[in-house]
């Protein structure tokens, strides 16, 4: 049986280990050398979707977790997880979108009306002030803002993105799979409709008519 005093002494060099492992690059990994790419949305609980401690130190730090809306590939996620893979030992990335996405919600046409609408001109952004040379073409701002008809499409066309991607070391296990918000159970993307336990919505369900700008075309 360990003293207290033991067992405080193992926590504190543990948690000096975790503190510190991105100064040994990609011999300091985390715990299971991973990289996740989650939607932001606030009822996607990565821990407990993928069973896994991403924000829980010394003996959590299952992995680098990166949210945008949708969980969907856009050049800061490729510029992540670029440096996860290539320079921090990650060797496994997992995607996690979810239904009831708000990114089915809205057509990213009627987004673009609106900014114009708040006097925001689209074609003549500065979309990063401290990389100027990052722009868009011409009428290109709403498929950047990347809303989908489909989130099973589109977890499977991400997926296809990465592993295709000539910055994702091909030797990385990349995975993709669906949270659904009303059941509280992980699946994988399935373009076969009647797989889904008819748990998701689509477009039309919030009154949306007409398809979104080709992203995923």
């Amino acid at each position: 049986m360990t003293t207290l005093n033991e067992e405080l002494t193992a926590r504190v060099a543990a948690y000096g280990t975790w503190a510190k492992r991105r100064r040994y690059g990609a011999d300091g990994p985390n715990n299971r050398r991973l990289w996740v790419l989650a939607c932001m949305d606030e009822r996607l609980p990565v821990d407990e979707a993928l069973g896994i401690h991403v924000d829980t130190p010394a003996g959590g730090g299952d992995a680098h977790c990166f949210r945008n809306a949708g969980g969907i590939v856009t050049d800061d996620a490729i510029r992540s997880a670029m440096l996860t893979c290539q320079f921090f030992g990650t060797r496994e990335i997992v995607i996690v979108q979810h239904t009831q996405c708000g990114m089915l919600s809205a057509n990213a046409r009627d987004l673009e009306k609106t900014l114009r609408e708040r006097g925001v001109d689209p074609d003549a952004l500065t979309l990063d002030p401290t990389l100027p040379e990052l722009t868009l073409a011409k009428g290109a701002f709403a498929k950047w803002i990347g809303m989908m008809d489909d989130v099973d499409d589109t977890c499977l066309k991400t997926i296809d993105a990465f592993r295709a991607h000539p910055l994702i070391p091909k030797d990385v296990t990349i995975s993709g799979w669906i949270w659904e918000v009303e059941t509280r159970r992980l699946r994988a993307p399935r373009r076969d409709k009647s797989g889904r336990e008819g748990t998701d919505v689509t477009p039309a369900d919030f009154g949306l008519k007409g398809r979104q700008p080709p992203r995923w075309a």
